[in-house]
């Protein structure tokens, strides 16, 4: 991982989409500053399309689609993609699994959810829980005492017994009973929402982010850069960022921001 300062001229103007986690990477302690959403402002009017890319639930995801300055968010861990088209006042919601298939599995994961708890003192189920369609947050630090790495460990391995993929984010381990992740529905929402082949264009395309559950993203984009937090991971990734940006949550990305914009014409 280089200091973001070291991402090239070249690189950053070749940049059209921004893609972002929100938990730790716009947010500090669970706050969303002034600064971090003025940069999405700054980007999306300097023309670039910005889209959220987070573990965070469907309730809380259709507000970010409406009311953020953002093309589209995808959410639950790449469970769906939301568009809100503004002039004719419609969503466009698009998920990996049909209603039937949602409503089934909520049932396996309440019953999955009762077990986690009862074995892994400290535990709690996501606040955010009641807002989910598709997976089960298990919250090991955003509203309870932080607990070890053993217990998240174990918190995985509960998943993962019971047939579910787990991925761990810097505030809860997310569950599900499917193949997705961020980046596959990423996928999806470049084709049928903005005509963009995700795996030719990866040059046109930064992601930002702080945890492992971001890894797939990592991996796949040359460019992808980590807030300064990410260090806190450093040994738990599968794959990490090319960048490092030099602050912690909002205001490294709101460093990332400057430094894409400071590229752009007429900067």
């Amino acid at each position: 991982m280089r200091p973001l300062a070291e991402m090239s001229a070249a690189a950053a103007r070749a940049v059209r989409f921004v893609l972002t986690d929100i938990d730790d990477t716009l947010t500090d302690q669970g706050r969303l500053g002034a600064a971090a959403y003025a940069a999405m402002e700054r980007l999306r009017a300097a023309g670039l399309v910005v889209v959220p890319v987070t573990g965070r639930p469907a309730g809380w995801c259709d507000h970010i689609a409406r009311m953020w300055p953002v093309d589209a968010v995808v959410g639950e861990n790449g469970a769906f993609f939301f568009r809100y088209d503004h002039a004719a006042r419609r969503m466009e919601r698009h998920y990996t699994l049909g209603a039937a298939r949602r409503e089934a599995d909520r049932a396996r994961l309440a019953e999955l959810a009762r077990r986690i708890v009862a074995e892994v003192p400290g535990a709690a189920v996501s606040a955010d829980q009641p807002y989910r369609e598709t997976d089960l947050a298990i919250d090991f630090c955003e509203d309870v005492p932080p607990l070890p790495r053993e217990a998240v460990g174990r918190i995985v391995a509960l998943f993962e017994a019971a047939g579910a993929r787990a991925k761990v984010s810097s505030i809860h381990v997310n569950g599900w009973f499917g193949d997705w992740d961020k980046l596959s529905m990423t996928r999806a929402l470049f084709a049928r929402a903005f005509g963009a082949d995700l795996d030719a264009g990866r040059e046109a395309v930064v992601f930002c982010g702080d945890s492992p559950n971001d890894a797939p993203m990592f991996a796949h984009f040359p460019n992808a850069v980590g807030v300064a937090n990410i260090l806190d991971f450093a040994g738990q990734l599968e794959a990490e960022p090319a960048f490092v940006a030099p602050s912690r949550g909002g205001a490294g990305f709101v460093a990332l921001a400057e430094h894409l914009l400071a590229q752009r014409p007429g900067a």
